[in-house]
């Protein structure tokens, strides 16, 4: 029989969610839509089952959303250009909302009906391209004529052996007919290998041998082999299905609530959309937020996969050694836009570096030149109109906030990605967090006791990730201290995450004459205050601000006139 996934509200916003197999096994959950995650109410075999549950419960959210998501919270807007805005991003919200849930639904669906009924006897050992662990894959036992699928014990995905002569690996199986053949992550370069991927490599530099793959791009090769024209309709990833191990990470960073266990879990697969982030996939149209779901597998096999993916998409992503020092604590250092220096190995930081850290080996982290590039040249000449034309371009997107405030953690930071997806400011925030992730996940894998972080303007925010990101591993390199110059991010936060993966002290540089963060920041982000024009708040002995508005005039001052404390 045809199998079935229904979701009810039974008082005001508490849900209930229920599946039914094709063979007829159940799995009935209920929750009130805040909660992270959802209860069982009834059920049996299924309930075992980890990507069944997440895909579930984020159906029902999704499904509660589209419905819930009204234009008229958009007539409390009184300008008619800002109101009419506001009425398309609403019915962007709910559209894309209903996508979500119907793409959840299907998924869980999928699930329960492969789940249902696995042999204790036909069973493959291998690594999971989903959960990225070893685990037993039993095989479901489907009706006669149906294509085989296993199902991980470890997380619940579907999977198949990877048809790779001689591997052992099980890939992600897709729903549906299979017209090419299934590799695992390894042999699809979604991960740089299986082994190495969950370990450490020594020093910083040595990162590129890190993600230097193992194995051929076998699933590539067979797309070329096939022909484009088929290959269109296959290539994508199994789009929505998360293993547990996405999800659990996402909540551990101060930025993104500072959630942990089994609620952080739920709420990362309720956040994750539009590319499994362990299929290789960007997930939220590449938002933030599904990025840092990294978070508590820094160091391990699913940060090498967000790494992998997100190196691969910055082809100007590198970290260079630019002194090897005598013994000093290892010092990051990380360039923003309009003192980026492409062209110059240092980026204007030696003597600055030099002064304080005069022993320490010196790395600079290269990235979003393209991003940088782009704002760059667009922030330059505004910053003495109050925003200018660039105030023009955000205003497009005052929706925003109204978007923020309706849908909230559920769809609203994918609806910001993809509806900014063409304003440099975002593209070049959102690239500087992306990094900041991948900073983090490497530093972790090395063998040094502590490291010095220093950033200028968006190089301080990738910073302010990397460290955050760096602190979700238990046991793995500290910070000694960060140096944020002029940052550009927001003032006023819960900094315990940041502080928290430092050992002395954040020290951050402000000063009131950065027309840039006074301006455009302050104009691309409706409202909110750069934390490099008036400081961090609340400010503590570990988090400490250093006025220069003395000695900084503009924001591409900083590195030539400041002396770090």
């Amino acid at each position: 029989m045809p199998g079935s996934l229904h979701v009810h509200v039974m008082d005001g916003t508490h849900l209930n969610v229920r599946v039914v197999s094709d063979q007829g096994a159940t799995l009935s959950l209920i929750g009130e839509l805040t909660d992270l995650e959802p209860t069982v109410e009834s059920g049996g075999v299924l309930e075992s089952n980890p990507a069944l549950l997440r895909n579930m419960w984020a159906h029902a959210k999704t499904w509660y959303t589209a419905r819930a998501t009204s234009t008229v919270d958009a007539l409390s807007v009184a300008d008619p250009d800002e109101q009419k805005a506001a009425i398309k991003f609403i019915e962007r919200a709910r559209k894309m909302a209903q996508k979500r849930a119907d793409d959840y639904g299907k998924t869980a669906q999928w699930i329960a009906d492969v789940a249902d009924d696995v042999s204790l006897l036909d069973v493959e050992h291998g690594w999971c391209s989903s959960c990225f662990t070893q685990s037993e894959h039993r095989k479901s036992n489907r009706p006669v004529g149906q294509l085989p699928v296993y199902v991980c014990q470890a997380c619940g995905s579907p999977t198949l052996p990877c048809v790779a002569l001689g591997c052992d690996n099980l890939a992600v199986r897709d729903r549906g007919a299979i017209r090419i053949p299934q590799f695992c992550a390894e042999h699809r370069h979604d991960i740089p290998g299986f082994e190495k991927a969950d370990g450490p490599f020594g020093d910083l530099h040595d990162y590129e041998d890190f993600l230097r793959y193992e194995e051929p791009d076998l699933d590539k090769a067979s797309k070329i082999t096939i022909g484009a024209a088929l290959a269109v309709g296959v290539a994508v990833p199994l789009t929505f299905l998360a293993a547990p191990a996405i999800g659990g990470a996402i909540g551990s960073l101060g930025l993104f609530g500072g959630l942990s266990g089994a609620a952080a879990s739920a709420h990362g697969l309720a956040l994750l959309g539009g590319g499994s982030l362990a299929a290789g996939g960007l997930g939220m149209a590449g938002g933030t937020a599904a990025v840092t779901a990294v978070g508590a597998a820094v160091g391990g096999a699913l940060g090498a996969s967000v790494s992998n993916a997100y190196v691969r998409e910055d082809k100007s992503f590198r970290i260079e050694l630019l002194r090897p020092g005598n013994g000093g604590v290892p010092v990051v250092v990380a360039n923003g836009f309009l003192t980026d220096g492409e062209g110059e190995k240092w980026g204007g930081w030696r003597k600055i570096v030099s002064d304080r850290y005069p022993d320490s080996p010196v790395y600079r982290v290269r990235w979003g030149s393209k991003e940088l590039r782009d704002f760059g040249v667009l922030s330059a000449g505004i910053a003495s109109k109050a925003g200018g034309a660039f105030a023009a371009q955000a205003a497009a997107a005052v929706a925003t906030k109204i978007g923020g405030r309706l849908v909230g953690g559920l769809i609203g930071p994918a609806l910001i990605a993809t509806d900014l997806a063409k304003n440099p400011w975002h593209v070049a925030k959102s690239r500087a967090d992306k990094t900041g992730v991948i900073v983090g996940d490497l530093l972790a894998r090395t063998n040094a006791e502590s490291y010095v972080l220093i950033g200028h303007s968006l190089g301080a925010r990738v910073m302010v990730v990397a460290a955050e990101t760096l602190g979700t591993k238990p046991g793995g390199p500290r910070i000694q201290s960060a140096h944020l110059l002029g940052a550009a991010i927001g003032a006023e936060s819960n900094w315990d995450g940041l502080t928290a993966a430092v050992d002395e002290v954040v020290y951050g540089y402000h000063s009131r004459n950065d027309a840039v963060l006074k301006y455009v920041y302050k104009t691309a982000q409706f409202g909110e205050t750069a934390a490099g024009l008036t400081g961090f708040t609340p400010a503590s002995s570990k988090l400490q601000n250093v006025d220069v508005t003395d000695q900084v005039a503009t924001h591409s001052d900083y590195l030539g006139a400041v002396r770090l404390v």
